[in-house]
């Protein structure tokens, strides 16, 4: 089992009277009013530095994601982020679960700043395409919901093309027409980065992860028990159409805060639990779901995004302690129970890549990092050892030794 760091990067300043008194956390709360840019120097250099940290306690995968005018994620570019630590990490995967694909035009900018990526780290890109939530792209970018997964469809193989052919060529798509697609530099990895797709519930999305061979990764911030129903009918369209049943080809995000016992769990992150859930989950549901955005299948089937699920759920409760913990939304406890609690997950879900959120909400620098070394120390090891006997296919080979850089020149010496 690979285990990866995964940073939302949310604001930690939002008032205690936000839920009453804002409208929702995204699109539309007021930047002027909300967001000090001073004080944001600080929380982008924290954040880093917990990434960072990650890498050296022994994480396999530092994780970026992409959104956009809100409160809950401080990342617009997470190639920026991932620009940074590519130059500050040498082990770790870069994971970019961004970028949002259907919001750049051409998709070609997408392909040429993820090869500058995988150039610049030595071949360590995983490639991440969301969709993107409707919040992003449908009301800050104005994207057509109807539209935009026919869009992103479109650009992420004109992306995947580009990265195999390699050589100049000409595409004539319905969103994007190029008489020139020749991208500078082109990845290390060949044929491509191995391609994550982040998905938040939509059905047609595991059969086309199945057919090209990219890894489904799901991201609910409800816990496992509440996700499993998505992750087995993903297992069962594997199984329909006869793919290997390799639990690498699938990933899913949880939240999880160790501790000593039960009420120092609750002590050090009861608080910034109900942050987020309470602050960076408050979603207007007119936001979440836009007609056209969700396609036929996906209704039918009665599977609702994570984003969606949030503003039905949340809006309007404060939610306490007891219930993110019930839920199943955070994993929390002593590592005797954390390792319990993700056992259960890996026989249920059967889960080769679990994407952690060891900070969340308004936790602090310290308590993010004793969280950080908790979890690499005493329960990681405990769990290495699950789904060894399968090849992880979706991950990048070691394929450049280590960037050898010249002592500094002693200038005071001459």
């Amino acid at each position: 089992m690979k285990f990866h760091w995964f940073h939302l990067m949310p604001y930690p300043y939002l008032p205690d009277d936000f839920k009453e008194k804002y409208h929702s956390v995204w699109v539309d709360p007021p930047a002027a009013e909300l967001y000090d840019p001073v004080k944001g120097h600080q929380v982008y250099n924290d954040y880093l530095d917990q990434l960072e940290y990650a890498e050296q306690c022994g994480f396999d995968g530092i994780c970026v994601n992409e959104h956009h005018q809100n409160g809950y994620g401080l990342m617009p570019s997470p190639n920026l982020m991932a620009a940074s630590l590519a130059r500050r990490t040498s082990k770790s995967k870069l994971v970019v679960l961004g970028n949002s694909v259907a919001l750049y035009d051409p998709p070609t900018r997408v392909a040429e700043e993820m090869a500058m990526l995988d150039v610049m780290s030595g071949g360590r890109l995983v490639a991440g395409f969301p969709v993107g939530t409707a919040m992003d792209t449908a009301y800050c970018y104005g994207a057509n919901p109807a539209t935009l997964r026919d869009k992103y469809r479109e650009g992420v193989e004109l992306i995947v093309r580009a990265w195999k052919e390699r050589r100049p060529f000409s595409f004539n798509g319905k969103y994007t027409q190029l008489r020139y697609v020749n991208p500078w530099p082109t990845p290390i990895q060949t044929p491509r980065p191995p391609v994550w797709i982040p998905g938040g519930g939509s059905v047609e999305t595991w059969e086309w992860c199945i057919k090209n061979d990219f890894l489904y990764a799901y991201l609910t911030y409800f816990g496992y028990m509440a996700g499993t129903s998505v992750i087995d009918g993903y297992w069962e369209t594997v199984e329909r159409l006869g793919a290997e049943p390799n639990p690498y080809r699938a990933g899913f995000l949880q939240f999880v805060g160790v501790a000593d016992t039960d009420a120092e769990a609750e002590r050090l992150y009861a608080e910034p639990a109900q942050y987020f859930y309470n602050r960076c989950f408050h979603v207007d549901p007119g936001f979440a779901a836009p007609p056209g955005y969700s396609s036929i299948a996906t209704i039918r089937a009665g599977v609702h995004s994570q984003v969606r699920q949030s503003a039905s759920q949340v809006q309007g409760k404060l939610l306490s302690w007891k219930d993110i913990v019930d839920r199943g939304c955070v994993v929390t406890g002593s590592p005797a129970t954390v390792i319990d609690r993700l056992n259960d997950m890996a026989d249920r879900m059967k889960v080769g890549h679990v994407m952690l959120l060891l900070h969340f909400g308004n936790m602090s620098h310290e308590t993010t990092l004793y969280n950080t070394t908790r979890f690499a120390r005493d329960v990681m090891p405990k769990l290495r050892h699950r789904f060894n006997e399968w090849e992880d296919k979706w991950w990048p080979k070691d394929t450049l030794p280590e960037i050898q850089r010249p002592a500094p020149i002693n200038i005071a010496a001459e």
